[in-house]
C-alpha cells in the first residue's frame, strides 16, 4: 500500500473540512497554539516512517504519554496493577471526582486522570524516578535522544492543577496512592509536558503494533499484555468519546489535549496525527477526522 499517497490525500481532505475546534485554553501554555496546524505520520513495524504536514514538529504529548507509563508498569509489575485501577470506560469527564467516590478511590481506567495518577505513582515505586524513566524509554523507542520536558507547560499545568491534586488526595485517603501528593504531581505534570512530533510518537508506539516487541528487537510486553493495552486504548483512550471514536475509526487510540492522537494498526504499524483544535470532549477535531479518513480509504481497522 502506498501510505505516503494515502496520507497526502487525507491532508487535502482534512484541509477542506470546516470547523477545527479550539486549543486547550484551560492550560495557558497550550491556549495560544494555532488550532489549524496539522501533521500526520505512519511508522510501519520495520520502523519506516511516512509523513505529511507538520509531522516532525514537536508538540505537547499530554495524555498520550499515559500509554507508555502503563506499558512500563505492566512490563515490570505484571497484572497486580489491575488491583488499583479498573479497565472500564468512564462515561464521565477525564477529571471527574464523582465517580471516584462511588468506587471507593479506584479509578475506572488508567487513561482518565485519576487512573493515570495511580499508574505514575506505581512507576515511581518501581523506578524511583517515574518521569525520567519514561523519558528514557521514549528516547530509545523513537530514536530521538533530544526529547525532553517542556518546563513552561509543566509549570502551567502545576499552577492550574487543583483538580488533579484533589483526585490524588482523595485516592490517597483510600490508600491507593503511595507517594506524597506533591511528588506525584511533579512527575505527572512533567510526564504530560514531554514534547514529541508525530514521527516520534508513531515510532515510540511501535511495540504495540509489534505485539510487545521493542524497536531493538527485545520484548517489553507479552503478546497478551500488548493486547490488553490496545484493548483499553480502544475502549477508554479518547475520554468519554471512546464509543464514537471506535465507531468512526475502528482502531485502538489514545488522545491528548495537546491535539495529538496515537492509533495502532496491530501487526502493521502505528499512526500519530496532530492538530490542536479540540472538540468539547478534549479530542482533536481534525485528528479524529484524519484517522476516520485513513481507515475508510485503506480498509485497515481491527474490524
Amino acid at each position: 500500500m502506498n501510505y505516503q499517497h494515502v496520507l497526502e490525500q487525507i491532508a487535502d481532505d482534512v484541509a477542506a473540512t470546516p470547523g477545527r475546534g479550539r486549543s486547550a485554553d484551560y492550560i495557558p501554555a497550550l491556549a495560544s497554539v494555532d488550532p489549524s496546524r496539522f501533521g500526520i505520520a505512519l511508522a510501519d513495524t520495520d520502523g519506516k516512517v511516512y509523513g505529511v504536514g507538520e509531522w516532525r514538529t514537536p508538540f505537547s504529548a499530554q495524555s498520550i504519554t499515559k500509554v507508555f507509563t502503563l506499558a512500563l508498569v505492566l512490563a515490570q509489575d505484571g497484572p497486580t496493577l489491575w488491583e488499583q485501577v479498573g479497565r472500564e470506560p468512564s462515561g464521565n469527564p477525564f477529571n471527574s471526582l464523582v465517580q471516584l467516590e462511588y468506587e471507593n478511590g479506584i479509578p475506572r481506567n488508567p487513561f482518565i486522570n485519576a487512573g493515570a495518577l495511580v499508574v505514575t505513582d506505581r512507576l515511581q515505586t518501581l523506578t524511583g524516578d517515574a518521569s525520567e524513566d519514561l523519558l528514557d524509554f521514549l528516547r530509545a523507542e523513537s530514536g530521538n535522544p533530544d526529547l525532553g520536558f517542556d518546563i513552561e507547560v509543566a509549570a502551567s499545568e502545576s499552577a492550574h492543577g487543583d483538580r488533579n491534586a484533589a483526585l490524588a488526595h482523595f485516592m490517597a485517603s483510600y490508600g491507593n496512592i503511595r507517594h506524597p501528593v506533591p511528588t506525584l504531581l511533579d512527575h505527572y505534570f512533567r510526564q504530560c509536558s514531554i514534547e514529541m512530533s508525530c514521527a516520534d510518537l508513531a515510532l515510540a508506539g511501535g511495540f504495540l503494533a509489534r505485539h510487545g516487541v521493542r524497536a531493538d528487537g527485545g520484548r517489553l510486553l507479552s503478546r497478551s499484555e500488548a493486547k490488553q493495552i490496545n484493548a483499553v486504548m480502544m475502549t477508554c483512550g479518547t475520554y468519554d468519546a471512546a464509543g464514537d471514536f471506535a465507531h468512526r475509526v475502528g482502531l485502538p487510540g489514545k488522545s491528548g489535549v495537546g491535539g495529538g492522537i496515537l492509533a495502532v494498526l496491530p501487526g502493521k504499524g502505528t499512526l500519530c496525527v496532530w492538530s490542536p483544535g479540540l472538540d468539547e470532549r478534549g479530542n482533536s477535531v481534525a485528528g479524529v477526522a484524519a484517522l476516520d479518513r485513513f481507515t475508510t480509504l485503506t480498509g485497515l481497522s481491527v474490524f
